[in-house]
C-alpha cells in the first residue's frame, strides 16, 4: 500500500531516532525565525538591524557549506550531527539566558545567527550522507519525501505559530527559551544514535588506509574539494542538473519572493495576509507532493520525471504577471510548490543512490552551495529589473526560461539513456559508477 511505503523507513531504529530529533530541531528553527525578529524589535532594532542579523546567518551558512561537505566525508556523520545540535543548544541557551537577564544586545543575536548558519552548513551534508548508511536503498525515497513533508509543516507553519503565541502572551525571550528546549530535546535524542561502520571507498570517513604497512596520510582539504568538483563535472546528469538549478534559482526566486507581493497589491488589491496565505498554499502543495512521492517507488524514468516536474512546474509562473484572480495565482503557486517538491525528493534520493558514499558529503554541499549562493543575487536583481521592465515580462521570462533549460539539460546530458543504463528500481545499485569515481592519489 502507498501509505505503508511512505512509512517504511520507520522500521529502522536509527532512522526513528534521527528523524525524531530532526523534527524537533526543525520545529525549533521555525520558532527561532519568529523569536529572532521580535527580539530584534524588542531591543529597539528596525529593518536595518533585522536584515543584518538575518544576513549573519546566511553568511555563516554559505561561507562554510563546502567545508561542511568535506567534513561530512572525513568525519563520522553521527558525530557531526550531534556536534551541530550541541552547538545550536549552546548558542540558543546563551541567548535565552542573556535575554531573561536583560543583558542581550543586538550583536549577541547577530553572532548567534552566524553560528547557527555555520552549524547548518555542516548539518545538511552530514544528514544527506548518513541516510544511505542507516537505510536500505529502497527506503531512501520515502525518507526524503517524509523530510520534504515535515519541513514546511514544522518550520513554516507550526514553529512560527507557537513562537508567535509565546511572543504575544509573554515576551520574545520566552520564545527563545522554547527554542532552547527544542534543541535540548533534539540533542538528547541524538545521543541514542549508534556508531556507524565506515563508508566504503578510499578516504571514507572513519577509515584508515594503509600502503605497504604504513598508515596513509589523509589528503589535503584542497584535494578533497577538487575531487568532489571533478566528480561533479565529469558526471553529466549531475552537472547539468546543477546548472539547471543555478538558472532556475536565478530566474525564479527573486520574482516569487520580491515581486509577487506587488502582484498581490496592484493586481489583486490584496495585502500582506493574502501574500502569506498564497505562500502557505505553495507550502501545502509542496508538503502534499512530497508525501505522495514518498508513497510510491522511485520511477524507472527517474531523471525524466524529475526534470519534467521542475520544468513543467515552472510554466504557470509565466502567467503570474497578468493574473487578476486570487484563485488563479493560488493554483499557479500550488502547482509550482508541488512539482518542485516532487523533483527535490527524487533529486535527494539520486544523490544518495548514485553518488559514491565517500563523495556524498562534498557533492551534497556543492548542491546546497550553488542554490543558496544565488538566492540573494536573484532577490537583489528582481527589484532593479522591475524598475525598467513590466512585471508581466519578468514573469514570462522566468516561467519560460526554466522549462527550456530543462529540455536542453536532458538532451545534452542524455538523461533518458542514462536512467535506463543505471536502473534503480527495487534497490538496484550500479557499481560501475562508484568504481569510476574512486579518487586519485593525493597530489
Amino acid at each position: 500500500m502507498p501509505a505503508l511505503r511512505a512509512l517504511s523507513p520507520f522500521a529502522h531504529r536509527e532512522y526513528r531516532v534521527l528523524i525524531t530529533a530532526l523534527a524537533i530541531s526543525i520545529f525549533g528553527s521555525g520558532m527561532w525565525a519568529v523569536a529572532m525578529v521580535y527580539e530584534v524589535i524588542y531591543l529597539g532594532g528596525g529593518p536595518l538591524e533585522l536584515s543584518l542579523v538575518a544576513a549573519a546567518g546566511s553568511v555563516g551558512l554559505v561561507a562554510f557549506l563546502l567545508a561542511g561537505g568535506i567534513a561530512a566525508d572525513r568525519v563520522p556523520q553521527r558525530l557531526l550531527i550531534i556536534a551541530v545540535e550541541g552547538a545550536n543548544l549552546a548558542v540558543i541557551a546563551s541567548i535565552s539566558a542573556l535575554a531573561m537577564a536583560g543583558w542581550l544586545q543586538l550583536w549577541h543575536l547577530a553572532l548567534g545567527a552566524f553560528v547557527l548558519g555555520v552549524g547548518a552548513a555542516f548539518f545538511f551534508p552530514a544528514y544527506s550522507a548518513i541516510l544511505p548508511r542507516i537505510l536500505p536503498p529502497a527506503d531512501l525515497l520515502a525518507a526524503n519525501g517524509l523530510e520534504g513533508t515535515m519541513r514546511p509543516i514544522l518550520q513554516q507553519a507550526a514553529g512560527p505559530a507557537v513562537a508567535g503565541v509565546l511572543v504575544a502572551a509573554l515576551s520574545p525571550s520566552y520564545a527563545v527559551a522554547g527554542v532552547a528546549v527544542c534543541h535540548l530535546l533534539a540533542f538528547s535524542i541524538l545521543s541514542f544514535l549508534h556508531r556507524q561502520p565506515a563508508a566504503g571507498g578510499p578516504g571514507a570517513a572513519g577509515s584508515e588506509g594503509t600502503v605497504s604497512g604504513h598508515t596513509r596520510a589523509k589528503p589535503s582539504l584542497r584535494h578533497d574539494l577538487r575531487e568532489g568538483v571533478s566528480y561533479t563535472v565529469r558526471t553529466p546528469w549531475l552537472l547539468w542538473t546543477l546548472l539547471w538549478a543555478c538558472i532556475s534559482v536565478l530566474f525564479l526566486i527573486g520574482p516569487i519572493e520580491v515581486l509577487v507581493p506587488f502582484v498581490v497589491r496592484d493586481q489583486l488589491g490584496g495585502d500582506a495576509r493574502m501574500f502569506g496565505f498564497l505562500l502557505a498554499i505553495m507550502g501545502v502543495g509542496g508538503a502534499g507532493a512530497s508525501l505522495a512521492t514518498a508513497s510510491f517507488p522511485l520511477p524507472r524514468r527517474y531523471l525524466t520525471v524529475m526534470m519534467v516536474s521542475w520544468g513543467a512546474g515552472s510554466l504557470p509562473i509565466a502567467a503570474v504577471g497578468i493574473m487578476d484572480s486570487f484563485w488563479a495565482l493560488a493554483a499557479a503557486l500550488f502547482v509550482f510548490g508541488a512539482t518542485g517538491s516532487v523533483g527535490m525528493v527524487i533529486w535527494g534520493t539520486l544523490l544518495q543512490r548514485r553518488v559514491p558514499p565517500h563523495l556524498l558529503g562534498r557533492v551534497s554541499s556543492l548542491d546546497f552551495f550553488v542554490s543558496l549562493a544565488l538566492m540573494p543575487v536573484s532577490m537583489a536583481l528582481a527589484g532593479p529589473a522591475a524598475e525598467v521592465l513590466p512585471l508581466w515580462l519578468i514573469f514570462l521570462v522566468a516561467g519560460t526560461v526554466c522549462p527550456v533549460v530543462a529540455v536542453v539539460a536532458m538532451a545534452v546530458a542524455r538523461m533518458p539513456a542514462d536512467e535506463l543504463a543505471h536502473p534503480l528500481a527495487g534497490g538496484a545499485e550500479e557499481a560501475g559508477e562508484a568504481e569510476e569515481a574512486r579518487p586519485a592519489p593525493p597530489g
